[in-house]
Formats: C-alpha cells, sequence, structure tokens
C-alpha cells in the first residue's frame, strides 16, 4: 500500500500516522507539504492530527482552504482512500469532502484521555477487519471535538450506514455519540480518536491495528 501523509503549519501528529503506517504496511509514506499543489500516485492520503494555524477562525478552516486541499479532492472523487484523524477530521468537514462540523466540546474543556468506541459499521474499507458492535479502545486529544450536523444530515449518515464508529460514554457532547463518519462513497473516513497510537503492545494495546490493516487488504 502506498500511502501519503499530508502535513501543514501546526499538525504534530504525523510522525505517528508515518510510524504506524510503516509499520503495518511495510512501506515509509510519503510526507507531503500543504502548499504543494500534487500528490505523489498513493492508495491511501492521510490528514492528521494536530492544530494547524493554531486553529484560528475554526479548527481546521485555513487549512481547508490550501492548494494540496483540491488535489485531495481530485483522489477522493477517483476513489482513492482518504483518512481525516483529530485535525484530519476537522479540515476534511471544512473542506467540503464530510458533512457537519467539529465544535467546542460541550465541557469548554480539552480532553486528552483513552476512551472506548464501538464499531457501527464494517462496510467500508477502514472497518472491514473489525467485527460489527464491537467495543475497542482509542486515545482522544482534543478540544473542538464535538460533532455538530442538522437533521437531514444525520438521518442521512443514519439511514446511509455512514457512522463509522461511535463514543460509549461520550466524552465531547458530539451528537448522536458520533466519534467517526464515512463520505457518500465511503472512501473517506473522518474521525477524532487517534487509531494509530494504538497498534503494537508498547502503546498498550492493538485496537487501532485492525483499520490499518483494513486498509492494506483494500
Amino acid at each position: 500500500m502506498k500511502s501519503a501523509v499530508v502535513v501543514f503549519p501546526g499538525s504534530n501528529r504525523e510522525r505517528d500516522m508515518v510510524a504506524a503506517l510503516e509499520k503495518v504496511g511495510g512501506h515509509r509514506p510519503a510526507v507531503v507539504w500543504h502548499g504543494d499543489h500534487d500528490l505523489p500516485k498513493v492508495d491511501l492520503i492521510v490528514i492528521p492530527g494536530g492544530f494547524s494555524y493554531g486553529d484560528y477562525l475554526r479548527s481546521g478552516a485555513i487549512a481547508a482552504r490550501e492548494p494540496i486541499m483540491d488535489a485531495i479532492r481530485r483522489e477522493a472523487e477517483r476513489g482513492v482512500a482518504v483518512l481525516g484523524v483529530c485535525n484530519g477530521f476537522q479540515i476534511l468537514c471544512e473542506a467540503g469532502l464530510l458533512p457537519g462540523v467539529l465544535m467546542r466540546n460541550a465541557g469548554l474543556k480539552f480532553i486528552c484521555k483513552e476512551v472506548k468506541l464501538r464499531v457501527e459499521t464494517t462496510d467500508s474499507a477502514f472497518t472491514a477487519r473489525y467485527d460489527k458492535g464491537a467495543v475497542i479502545r482509542s486515545p482522544v486529544a482534543h478540544g473542538d471535538g464535538n460533532y455538530r450536523a442538522d437533521d437531514e444530515t444525520l438521518a442521512r449518515l443514519k439511514g446511509e450506514d455512514r457512522i463509522a464508529f461511535r463514543y460509549v460514554g461520550n466524552p465531547n457532547g458530539s451528537i448522536d455519540d458520533i466519534a467517526g463518519i464515512l463520505s457518500e462513497k465511503r472512501n473517506v473516513l473522518g474521525m477524532m480518536p487517534h487509531p494509530e497510537n494504538l497498534i503494537e503492545p508498547l502503546n498498550g494495546g492493538l485496537d487501532g491495528r485492525p483499520l490499518f490493516e483494513s486498509l492494506l487488504a483494500a
């Protein structure tokens, strides 16, 4: 699997993502700078976590308007898999690649802890190696993780089986406990938790590893 990790000013989880992709996939991903206009030919594009542009205006709002996003849109339209984690999820929403928005946590505090997630669908290249309904562990670290969408959007997400993960014990107030969602074509996944930080025993568990194994198998 060939992959690329896109880095913005303020990204801070790109090294974790590079390490996870190399560990599971056996190939070191390309690292692409936000100002580039083109992407290498890859099977997976990842926008990692962090605080792009210091979260000014809104989390992900400035990064979503960078030149590289046009290339990501083109590749997503072609069916290339795109994964946005934490700030990456925020950027994908701001760029219109996923519906809804990420707002301030309900408690107005930054959350940094391990949470539990329920796998809601296995019908995607990201979740095929999980069991539907399985409860897994994953770290979170965010201040703007409260997913919001209007009633029509929420009904579509539910009706089209596009909610990938839900929180078990909602930490941030997200509507319908949503932790991760899929695009209409199911090739774009945005999620607030960090699967890349739980892929080997040294991390404290393997619960994030099946996501990367699913992509590798796909």
